[in-house]
């Protein structure tokens, strides 16, 4: 009933190599909607045919472990038992071994009750040849290091995790567990957009202004709950985003994410109060019997949207759903990938034709002209202070540069209507690269001017522009002594260049500049200048160069004939050090 799409025999393949290869144990990432159930249903059926033993399969959720149970007998045929709760996988008496071909079970269960080692212990290690763990960025956990120690005792066990979301927020790393991935490139949300086997995601962000998380703090990598809590159902918030909500979704069907039970359940009675009916909510004390009723009625429309705290993160499979509120803002990419995730997937009614398209586009075409042609997030912000919060543009920006992440959550701000992210963050990508290489470009040209203007006043003697000799070394040693870094700070002040001068020829530029300086004279970059024009400048005072250059831009020549400039003496006025030089460029 299942037909293997290109990308998952792909996987499967890439699996069976790295076993082959002397690998143990691997870790498998797709996202949710590209069929990881499927994937190591298949698995399951290549390795027991080829192999021999069980397999056993361990999940977090009832949920889960029913979806699992499914998937397999459905893909592979083999017999399928469930161990959980009061339920049991069937034991042949004589020998002690389960009679299911595979066995399905809660890691919850499977590490309590029994003769204290928990449920497991029923099971015989060797005659089991390879265990899955679905949602496998849990395997860390001490449950799961407790099961697999146990499986382990088989030194021929091969173990294999699946997750749509390897990137704990705790920074515990799944390599602990997991040696090798299992497939040669990650099935991450953005392939399955571009193949065709997700839906696009847009995103639309809502500002609400009296949303302050800024003093929230930080608690296990993420957002304190009861301090977010605490702001998300002040009462101005809780309008601020149902309200929204329920104008931007119009009639299709949603799911939304809360802080708190406290907030899913005022959530959807707000909502109900605008259209009555329109709203329910559930969390993880519902009563079984209670929530499925719930789930029923979501999935048949006649609830149009449903609240939810610590249920639809993992294990909800609802094609149907074209709408996510994130009611609840994060600061973890997991969690916000498998919320987002819960929207991703094609409607059911085109999912068969899916498969049997071979090219990308054509899929992409099927699902634009589908009854679901995108999927819509909608993030409400206010004032985040300094944290980081997650939007779509991380899970779908693919290898871009985090200023493109940041320009593209603020165009979809600016914006204010839903935008498609994966091509934002694109086009937000090209502007970030086109500044940085106008940057560059710029900073290479200053760096070159810089280099030539250096280059050109090293060639300049300032003896020369004052028709003075430089004193002459008496001694090889006089060459080679070179002027302190104090008397080259000083020559630099009075705009001479002291690169190229021995010890004398600093010394006595010195004593020329403070006498310069004494009497009041124009600067040496004065004296140059008004040399090109044709004035012999070398005795001017301050006001007679500042003269000079105002009578040559009126001729518009050299020096003019009738000139009187330096023929009539001015009495020098003694300037500051600093006055003189001011603004001066190096000579």
């Amino acid at each position: 009933m299942f037909r293997k799409r290109p990308y998952q025999l792909d996987g499967e393949n890439h699996a069976f190599k790295q076993w082959n290869d002397g690998a143990v144990s691997l870790l498998g990432v797709a996202a949710t909607g590209l069929g990881k159930t499927i994937i190591f249903s298949n698995i399951i059926k290549r390795f027991i045919k080829t192999h021999g033993g069980k397999a056993i399969v361990f999940a977090g959720t009832r949920e889960l472990v029913f979806q699992a149970k499914d998937k397999i007998e459905r893909v592979t045929g083999l017999t399928v038992e469930i161990e959980m709760g009061d339920l049991k996988a069937s034991m042949e008496r004589t020998l002690f071994t389960p009679h299911a071909d595979v066995v399905c079970a809660t890691w919850q269960t499977s590490t309590t009750g029994g003769d204290g080692g928990g449920r497991m212990t029923k099971f015989n290690p060797h005659d089991f040849s390879l265990v899955i763990i679905d949602e496998a960025d849990g395997a860390v956990s001490w449950s799961y290091k407790k099961i697999l120690d146990y499986f382990r005792q088989n030194p021929k066990i091969k173990i294999f995790g699946t997750t749509a979301t390897p990137d704990r927020s705790d920074n515990e790393s799944l390599g602990q567990i997991f040696e090798k991935e299992a497939f040669e490139k990650p099935y991450d949300i953005l392939f399955g957009i571009n193949g065709g086997w997700l839906v696009p995601v847009y995103q639309q962000i809502v500002n609400v202004e009296s949303i302050d998380i800024s003093k929230v703090r930080i608690f296990a990598g993420d957002l304190s709950s009861s301090e977010l809590n605490a702001v998300m159902i002040q009462e101005k918030n809780l309008h601020g985003i149902v309200q929204p909500t329920i104008e931007i979704i119009g009639n299709r069907r949603g799911i939304g994410f809360a802080s708190s039970v406290e907030h899913a359940k005022i959530c959807s009675n707000i909502m109900n109060r605008h259209r009555a009916g329109m709203s329910a909510w559930v969390c993880g004390k519902t009563d079984d019997a209670d929530r499925a009723k719930i789930i029923s009625d979501f999935a048949r429309g006649e609830i149009q949207f449903l609240w939810n705290f610590g249920v639809f993160s993992r294990g909800f499979d609802d094609s149907g759903v074209e709408v996510i509120a994130m009611g609840r803002p994060t600061k973890s990419r997991s969690l916000y990938s498998q919320w987002v995730g819960r929207s991703t997937r094609p409607h059911d009614s085109i999912a068969h034709k899916l498969d049997q398209c071979a090219a990308d586009a054509v899929r992409r075409v099927l699902i634009s002209r589908s009854c679901k042609p995108n999927a819509l997030v909608i993030d409400f912000v206010g004032n985040s202070g300094k944290h980081k919060l997650i939007s779509t543009a991380d899970i779908l920006g693919g290898d871009v540069s985090e200023d493109a992440i940041k320009e593209a959550v603020e165009e979809a701000r600016r914006h204010g209507k839903p935008v498609r992210m994966d091509r934002t963050v694109e086009e937000q990508e090209k502007i970030v690269q086109e500044r940085k290489k106008k940057e560059a470009d710029e900073a290479a040209r200053k760096a070159a001017l810089k280099l030539e203007v250096k280059y050109s006043t090293n060639v300049v003697d300032p003896f020369s522009k004052l028709s003075i000799s430089p004193t002459k070394p008496k001694s090889v040693a006089d060459t080679k002594k070179t002027p302190s870094e104090a008397m080259k700070s000083l020559l630099r002040k009075g705009g001479v260049n002291p690169d190229k001068m021995n010890y004398l020829e600093a010394h006595q530029m010195i004593g020329i500049l403070k006498a310069r300086w004494g009497n009041g004279l124009c600067s040496l970059k004065q004296v140059s200048a008004l040399k090109h024009r044709g004035y012999d400048a070398a005795n001017f005072t301050y006001e007679q160069a500042e003269q000079a250059f105002k009578e040559s831009d009126a001729n518009h020549k050299r020096k003019p004939a009738n000139s009187q400039i330096g023929k009539v003496k001015i009495p020098p006025r003694k300037k500051s050090h600093d006055e003189t030089i001011n603004g001066d460029e190096p000579f």
